[in-house]
């Protein structure tokens, strides 16, 4: 008896070890990613870390990802958002974190503090997907031709499994995943994983920018957008009508076969538009090449922060602070080069899928930065619209204005209580980059479950 006793508590000494090292071990390699100090950052209160979590050992398919935990968590009950760029291929690092929502923005040899940094309301995570974009990497360089939507979606999802594994604290936090542009698809694709899957995540919810959600619906609202804003004439706008849509000629452009029709339509619009309007915001100035080393500012926005990006996170000072290498390429990239994305995957429409979170429960907010001609807000606003129609839920919130202190940030409308739509008003396709305390303000309502705010 006296045996049997010893062995129960030498069990129960052996498990606390095992709990002990186990727990050290997870807590060590959080640690081996923490940043001290980004180069000509100021002075935080939160800690940052970045570095790699193994995605394929076998493959050696790695992802890069960036960490901000939240400015004064003491409760230790602030969400965790997940950030995906879109491209497919571009970087949620750079264009994330350092042009849109993270707390830091590079100017110069410097990093200004974002006042309007995300993680003044949640723990912002920011991985690389898929591999071969940003820092992220494939040693088997064949895997760079075969990425697809089903592909970037199960890495995805090995990536929180790994991450959690690292950050274990952070596992059981309201889980929301956010993006924008083609992350359209990479959001709510994980999201539904992550209900199939046997994963124990707390996901609440999902947040998409300027998404890519129907093909069609999305790219022939384009036109419309040329018009109403004065960059095609009548007879061009009419020409898209009767002649080729813009879906048409997208896709008859992406395979090199465009017909006669639409090369005479493409020719036609092209000549209207120019080269010299950002199509991602028609009201925004273009970075220009110039000897002046300052940034060229219009209304307090950065138009050139994509290359002071790229000059930051291509230095070597850098790169070591960020626990960052360069595999199989010379430089990092705000989009990747090397990604031979699946081009038909974008044609697949995410309406059903988004139809099947709204149905689990799965709060759903899509905003349209309403200067960005890529993925216009008309085509949007209709497939949100149509979505609640077809899952039969009542306007809760009616369309109205929504309010940034006393200035109207943009337009919105509810459906019962769980499917939201807002315009960002002067939001480009980027919204948070060109109107960030806007941007910060829907944030805190999707977080919050409520609407945003009025007047």
């Amino acid at each position: 008896m006296q045996t049997q006793s010893w062995m129960i508590i030498l069990a129960a000494v052996c498990a606390a070890l095992v709990h002990f090292c186990s727990s050290a071990v997870e807590s060590h390699s959080a640690l081996a990613d923490q940043i001290s100090s980004l180069p000509g950052q100021p002075r935080v209160s939160f800690q940052q870390f970045a570095g790699y979590i193994t995605i394929d050992e076998k493959q050696d398919r790695s992802f890069f990802y960036y960490f901000v935990e939240a400015e004064n968590d003491t409760t230790a009950l602030k969400p965790l958002v997940v950030w995906f760029s879109g491209g497919p291929g571009c970087s949620s690092v750079g264009g994330g974190a350092f042009v849109q929502h993270g707390p830091f923005r590079p100017s110069g040899d410097i990093l200004l503090t974002n006042k309007y940094s995300w993680n003044r309301e949640a723990n912002m995570l920011y991985p690389e997907s898929p591999a071969g974009t940003g820092f992220s990497y494939s040693a088997n360089k064949s895997f760079y031709t075969n990425v697809n939507d089903e592909i970037t979606a199960r890495d995805n999802l090995v990536f929180l499994k790994n991450w959690f594994i690292k950050f274990p604290q952070y596992k059981n936090r309201e889980l929301f995943i956010a993006g924008e542009s083609y992350a359209g698809h990479f959001v709510p694709q994980l999201a539904q994983l992550i209900l199939e899957s046997s994963v124990k995540f707390n996901l609440k919810g999902i947040l998409m920018g300027n998404p890519l959600m129907d093909f069609d619906a999305n790219y022939n609202s384009v036109p419309h957008f040329y018009w109403s804003r004065g960059l095609i004439s009548d007879s061009t706008y009419k020409l898209f009508s009767s002649k080729c849509n813009y879906s048409r000629m997208n896709i008859e452009q992406t395979s090199g076969s465009l017909s006669p029709a639409c090369l005479a339509v493409r020719s036609q619009y092209s000549q209207e538009v120019g080269d010299s309007v950002n199509r991602f915001d028609v009201t925004l100035n273009s970075c220009l090449p110039s000897v002046d080393p300052q940034p060229q500012v219009t209304e307090n926005v950065d138009v050139c922060i994509e290359d002071e990006v790229n000059k930051y996170l291509n230095r070597e000072d850098v790169q070591k602070s960020l626990h960052a290498r360069l595999v199989g390429v010379a430089n990092w990239s705000m989009c990747s080069g090397a990604l031979r994305y699946n081009i038909k995957d974008k044609e697949i429409t995410m309406i059903p899928v988004m139809g099947s979170l709204v149905k689990s429960s799965i709060r759903t907010f899509v905003y349209s930065g309403d200067q960005d001609s890529v993925i216009p807000l008309f085509g949007t606003r209709t497939l949100v619209d149509e979505l609640a129609k077809k899952l039969r839920l009542n306007t809760t919130v009616p369309y109205r204005n929504w309010f940034e202190g006393e200035q109207v940030g943009g337009w919105t409308q509810v459906y019962g209580d769980i499917l939201s739509f807002a315009t960002v008003r002067g939001g480009s396709h980027t919204a948070p980059a060109t109107q960030p305390a806007r941007a910060l303000v829907l944030l805190t309502a999707f977080l919050k479950g409520q609407p945003p705010p009025a007047e």
